[in-house]
């Protein structure tokens, strides 16, 4: 049986080999290097832990371990998940309230260090409450979490606050990579700006808005991977030179998708060379206006600006040129916990009389005293679907007499922006690498609670609301508990403005066999061979 790896959602276990073809696609050899493309000029930093973004993950991952990973066998699934540096998945105690992980022994770090238990609870504490000054994308996702204790070189135990399904999938996140206790100790900046991990490939070079490259890891502990020999990932913002290089096979694929336009361009008459997966995606564009600016800091402009979206009738012409296509809430469509079509109908900017919905726009505008409201669109310089959503929600605007222009800035500059809230409104995103929806909609709690909300505001009942949706006690609860958060969320208070939902096109050269395009868009299980 031809064994698989998880790619980008457990730190690029493996490329699994560059084989002959006349062997089949079965029978992976040792032996080549993958080349592929990233959507992004630069990271705004190579650190997992405080990042959120593809452009981190894509150039890092293949050079770190994590504990435990979704089922690279499995890569759709929101239950099934396997270990990395664990030896065993184990099995809850104490109420559900405890888990212990026994951790390999063996690993190595590649500057030729053991890696132990201490590597891995020092750097979930990291995640979990990292030290001022420091920012963790994932202190929200782990509130269950009382305390992680190493109690020997080979144990790792979590001691949650209270029992929770959320827990496991939680750990699974693919940027929470095992750093070294040592280095993080005397430095906890210092991967921002340094890759050493202890993953199937180690560090070779970067080459900063240009590549990253790493080469086979002679001691990587799962025997006999990877295959190939090394990789380069190349960045490039520009659709159109990604389109060229998969065409001329200077690249493979990319992993984050391209639009249909583009997957027609590239399947127009090359035949059996290129093939095409698609899949919905655990990912999606918000609108955030910045509550710390008037008039922003006032919920009628907001709601305003929400009445003016005609989401039902936008959606359809937008996804035939952006990787767009479902109308949802702040849950992923299609989980248990999303609202139906019938709930979000309910909802101020979903409503589907939309001309009713733009008067009352432009009424409330008025009785804010923002009648002509001029304002400033942050975004970032991604082609898909940043762009995209952007042009047609200043379009939209425009209808209810509100003027916005467009501040676009590379990636490290916009994440600048986002962090320091220098924007009157911005696009922004919320994007999970495992489907936990329970934990997926922590983006939307104030930002004292949420690093990842750049909205500015303070606001005890969201943070009280949202406690509900974690501790509801069965799915049933859960559902009601979030329709009552996600109603104050995006009605009573409307902090953000929902954007239709991404779907994944994946043009790639027909070489590439083994790999499964999942709906969180970072993990599925990868073979490259040709």
């Amino acid at each position: 049986m031809t064994r698989k790896t998880t790619m980008w959602g457990v730190g690029l276990a493996a490329l699994l080999a560059i084989g002959d073809p006349a062997i089949g696609a079965d029978t992976p050899k040792r032996g080549g290097h993958f080349t592929y493309m990233i959507p992004a000029d630069a990271p705004p930093s190579l650190d997992g832990h405080r990042e959120t973004t593809f452009a981190t993950v894509h150039a890092t991952a293949p050079f770190y371990s994590v504990l435990i990973r979704v089922n690279p066998e499995n890569p759709s699934s929101t239950i099934d998940f396997v270990c990395d540096l664990c030896t065993e998945m184990p099995k809850p105690t104490d109420g559900g309230k405890t888990y212990t992980f026994k951790i390999r022994q063996g690993v190595k770090f590649h500057d030729g260090s053991a890696l132990t238990a201490g590597d891995v609870a020092t750097s979930w504490r990291y995640i979990m409450k990292p030290p001022e000054g420091v920012s963790s994308a994932r202190e929200s996702y782990m509130v269950m979490v009382d305390k992680v204790e190493a109690p020997d070189a080979s144990t790792v135990v979590f001691k949650l606050k209270f029992p929770t399904p959320a827990f496991i999938p939680a750990l699974a996140d693919p940027f929470a990579y095992i750093y070294k206790k040592d280095v993080l100790e005397k430095d906890p900046h210092w991967y921002e700006k340094n890759i050493m991990g202890s993953g199937p490939f180690k560090f070779v070079a970067l080459e900063v808005g240009q590549s990253v490259k790493g080469e086979r890891n002679p001691d990587y502990y799962h025997k006999g991977l990877p295959y190939l020999d090394g990789f380069t990932a190349i960045f490039a913002a520009k659709q159109a030179v990604r389109v060229d290089a998969i065409r001329a096979d200077r690249a493979a694929m990319e992993f984050r998708g391209l639009p249909p336009s583009a997957r027609d361009e590239l399947t127009k008459g090359m035949a059996d060379k290129v093939t095409v997966q698609t899949s919905d995606w655990n990912c999606v564009n918000l609108i955030t206006p910045n509550q710390r600016r008037k008039p922003f800091d006032d919920v009628r402009v907001r709601k305003a600006l929400a009445l003016a979206i005609d989401q039902w009738h936008g959606a359809p012409p937008l996804s035939k040129i952006a990787n767009v296509r479902t109308v949802g809430g702040i849950v992923f469509p299609g989980s248990p916990l999303a609202a139906t079509q019938a709930e979000l109908e309910q909802i101020p900017g979903y409503w589907p009389d939309i001309k009713k919905s733009r008067e009352e726009a432009k009424r409330l505008l008025k009785e804010a005293g923002a009648e002509n409201l001029k304002l400033e669109l942050m975004n970032r310089n991604v082609d898909q679907p940043y762009k995209f959503v952007a042009t047609w929600i200043i379009d939209e605007w425009s209808k209810i007499g509100v003027q916005a222009t467009q501040k676009v800035l590379p990636t490290g500059p916009f994440y600048d922006g986002l962090r320091q809230g220098t924007f009157d409104v911005t696009v922004d995103f919320n994007c999970q690498a495992v489907v936990n929806p329970v934990l997926d909609v922590a983006k939307f709690e104030p930002q004292t609670v949420s690093p990842e909300n750049y909205g500015g505001y303070v606001d005890d009942k969201n943070i009280a609301l949202y406690q509900k949706v974690l501790h509801a006690s069965d799915e049933a609860a859960q559902r009601t508990a979030m329709r009552t958060y996600e109603k104050y969320v995006l009605e009573e208070q409307a902090v953000m403005i929902v954007m239709p939902w991404w779907s994944r096109i994946i043009p790639q050269r027909s070489y590439v066999k083994g790999w499964g395009a999942g709906a969180a868009g970072w993990r599925p299980a990868a073979r490259h061979q040709r």
